[in-house]
C-alpha cells in the first residue's frame, strides 16, 4: 500500500490517502474533503460522499489535484 503524501495548490495544502487502484482520499484543513478517482491522465472524479458512485461534474479543483498527484507519483 502506498504512504500518504502532502501536496500543495494554491496556498492551500491537501493531504492524500491512497487507497484502492487509482482512487484517494483527500483531507484540508485537517478534515476528510472528498474521495476522487482518477478517470483518464488529465480527468479526474469526485467520489459521492455517501453512496461512493461516481459525479461526473467538472471540477477544475479536483483536476488540479489529481495533477499533482500524478506529479508526485512519477516523482517516486
Amino acid at each position: 500500500m502506498k504512504e500518504p503524501f502532502d501536496i500543495a495548490i494554491n496556498h492551500v495544502d491537501y493531504a492524500i490517502f491512497p487507497e484502492e487502484e487509482n482512487t484517494y482520499t483527500v483531507y484540508k484543513d485537517g478534515r476528510e474533503y472528498m474521495k476522487i478517482m482518477k478517470d483518464t491522465e488529465n480527468s479526474w472524479i469526485k467520489l459521492d460522499p455517501e453512496t461512493e458512485l461516481p459525479r461526473f461534474e467538472a471540477d477544475d479543483e479536483i483536476n488540479a489535484i489529481g495533477q499533482e498527484i500524478v506529479a508526485f507519483e512519477n516523482q517516486e
